[in-house]
């Protein structure tokens, strides 16, 4: 298994990705979660088929561009990357491969280009965030004030790699080799040592959320197999009723439900590999 680096130009600067070309294999692209990076799927790919792969770094990610200044992150803004990536590779037709955001992502993307997309291998998540209509308001207002707002603390700066590892152990529950793993790609060196290289505006709170009607015609319209697979316990951002419900909302879906954390898919890649292993080989 051999993985380059690759940089896709979009207007707005590179896209940065992990590059495993297996012509004539199954196409897919791959979507980290938030805050996350491609190396999100290094421990998954020994388990995995042969793949025609490219792991993506979203914008702002890992060692993608950040947008620039006045521009706003929102999931088109990373739907339109995934899509400016496949068209780089000269991919009319792929399977995304999706965790927690990136699974979100993936749904839009099979939504928003039902021709595309051959079928969809998600973990974690199905679909968008969605909220309260009565929430509107206090969302637009809180965005507003944050991306207004005058530059607040300063960029955290680690000594070593090591210190940072070890606060993203503490802040996903994930063990030692995984964060390390998430840590190489998402930090830079800096003076005085190591900060997070992804955008500090993802923090920010989107201005926007669809409603959850909104959220469940857009699966509703997925035309391709989708494959999911769910940790245990549910996250209190999706809580049980709400992933039930959408599953329930998809054409073609197939759920399986596994003890462990939101790192699923890093934590059992063996496990996850093998449950989505019949769509991805497709």
């Amino acid at each position: 298994m051999s993985l380059r680096e690759v940089a896709i130009p979009v207007a707005w600067g590179e896209l940065a990705g992990l590059r495993l070309e297996r012509p004539g294999r199954p196409r897919v692209i791959a979507l980290h979660g938030w805050l996350d990076n491609a190396a999100s799927f290094l421990p998954l790919l020994p388990h995995l088929p042969e793949l025609d792969l490219l792991l993506l770094d979203l914008p702002g990610h890992g060692r993608s561009a950040h947008l620039p200044a006045g521009a706003e992150y929102g999931l088109t803004t990373h739907l339109h990357a995934v899509l400016d990536a496949a068209d780089a590779l000269g991919w009319e037709r792929l399977t995304l491969l999706g965790h927690s955001m990136g699974a979100a992502i993936a749904a839009l993307v099979a939504a928003a280009v039902p021709g595309r997309v051959r079928g969809l291998a998600l973990v974690e998540t199905l679909g968008p965030l969605a909220e309260d209509v009565e929430n509107t308001a206090t969302r637009l207002q809180q965005a507003v004030a944050a991306s207004r707002a005058p530059p607040g603390k300063t960029l955290r700066v680690f000594p070593d790699p090591a210190v940072a590892v070890r606060a993203r152990m503490q802040a996903s529950q994930l063990d030692e080799a995984c964060a390390r793993l998430l840590v190489e790609r998402g930090t830079r060196q800096v003076a005085g040592g190591y900060a997070w290289s992804s955008d500090p505006r993802l923090t920010r709170p989107a201005a926007t959320r669809l409603t959850e009607a909104q959220a469940m015609a857009l699966l509703a319209s997925i035309a391709c197999p989708v494959g999911l697979v769910y940790a245990e316990p549910a996250q209190a951002y999706f809580p049980d009723p709400v992933r039930t419900a959408r599953l329930a909302a998809v054409p073609q879906a197939a759920v399986a439900v596994v003890p462990g954390g939101h790192h699923l898919h890093m934590d059992q890649p063996a496990r996850v590999a093998e449950l989505l292993l019949d769509l991805l080989r497709d």
